[in-house]
């Protein structure tokens, strides 16, 4: 419909000049001594229309071929911006469907515009490290190294990578560039912790998960089992010195202290120190607050000499726990061996049978038996020991 409105407007104007030119009797005379040179006045008019539309073809030709060199350029540049686009997005897309290697390519060809060259690099490196070709990564992470705009990415990334590498040391290095550069967001610092971690670097661990902590940013089991694994390193490195394992003991926080594990580690290295004091008192107040078998395991180690106030004090507690938990298969060895070593012989042999009869795990029944095999042999009664020697070794097959 529109067509045809333009048809007839266009006709329309055809007629409407036709007219008028029929009915126009001026003329154009043109002087140029000696030539005079006459003309109607609608044809002078139809000879300056296709002079002005040859004057314009003409200058539009001549702007043009000005501006073609310019307007070449612009089609070239956007048609790399179209292919670096495209191929970024091809990248980002294949590594994400995990085709590492097309995602390498693609980026490859990304780079050639120097906007997307920074996340085409990123790309690169990440599909480059999950082929395990960790020389083609370092170089895309390298291309991009003065990027000022894109550090943070290349160095969040560097560690990621690198931890999962297991390049700590590496990964640490990022770690202290972007410190440096005052960025520490709950991402940076979960790496921080991984690389950290498999550095064994446990204090700085034991800070991080403390800051993690605090964003509510770690998992309450991996935040308490880091914080056990690195407080047992930080005992563990002390055990020489008596005093700085006291003082490492006593800069843990008391709640952390009351910790089962931490507590069975701290008893553990206590008692090898010779400690045995500092170690009956922290099984006791753990076991007050979580009871647990290793922690009595480590009691009976650290028991003292007999007729002492302390091994006195040890049989006190055991009968106290005892009241509230009469069948416990480890107390009751317990209690048997610190009676044995006091040698209240009756009641030690008494608790090492109900250990025996309650006992569910052969490791119990076997330290029974080995405890009631040497209280005989103390005793004189060789066939008896001799007998409990026999189920020692039958529970240690089992």
């Amino acid at each position: 419909m529109r067509l045809f409105i333009r048809f007839l407007i266009l006709f329309s104007l055809a007629v409407g000049l036709a007219i008028g030119a029929r009915f126009n009797p001026g003329n154009v005379v043109l002087f140029y001594p000696p030539y005079r040179v006459d003309l109607s006045l609608n044809f002078f008019l139809v000879l300056l229309l296709i002079l002005f539309v040859l004057v314009y073809v003409l200058v539009r030709t001549i702007v043009a071929t000005q501006q073609m060199p310019k307007n070449v350029a612009a089609y070239r540049k956007s048609k790399r911006e179209n292919d670096s686009n495209k191929a970024l997005r091809e990248a980002l897309k294949a590594l994400f469907e995990g085709r590492f290697g097309h995602a390498e390519k693609a980026s490859i060809r990304a780079v050639i515009l120097p906007e997307n060259a920074a996340v085409a690099a990123l790309v690169g490196a990440r599909a480059a490290h999950y082929m395990s070709q960790f020389e083609r990564r370092d170089s895309w992470f390298t291309s991009i190294e003065h990027d000022t705009a894109y550090k943070t990415a290349r160095l969040v990334s560097m560690t990621e990578l690198l931890v999962d590498e297991h390049k700590a040391e590496k990964a640490l290095e990022a770690v202290k560039e972007l410190n440096t550069s005052g960025t520490r967001h709950i991402q940076v610092l979960r790496w921080s912790l991984k690389a950290n971690q498999q550095a064994k670097k446990w204090p700085e661990v034991l800070k991080l998960v403390r800051a993690l902590d605090k964003h509510r940013a770690l998992h309450p089991a991996l935040s308490s089992r880091l914080r056990e694994l690195a407080y047992e390193d930080m005992l563990k490195n002390q055990a020489h010195d008596t005093e700085s394992l006291r003082r490492v003991w006593y800069e843990i926080p008391s709640a952390d202290r009351k910790n089962r594990f931490v507590a069975f580690t701290a008893a553990t290295v206590f008692n090898a120190s010779g400690l045995y004091d500092d170690a009956r008192t922290i099984i006791e107040k753990a076991l007050t607050e979580d009871w647990d078998d290793r922690l009595l395991r480590a009691y009976r180690d650290a028991s003292s000499s007999e007729g002492s106030a302390s091994l006195l004090s040890q049989i006190e507690h055991c009968e106290q726990w005892k009241e509230t938990r009469p069948t416990d298969p480890e107390l009751a060895l317990t209690l048997g061996t610190l009676c044995l070593k006091q040698k209240l012989w009756g009641k030690a042999q008494r608790h090492m049978e109900q250990a025996i009869s309650d006992a569910v795990e052969s490791r119990t029944v076997r330290e029974a038996n080995l405890k009631l095999a040497q209280l005989h042999e103390a005793l004189g009664q060789i066939e008896e020991a001799a007998r409990h020697y026999r189920l020692c070794a039958i529970a240690t097959m089992l």
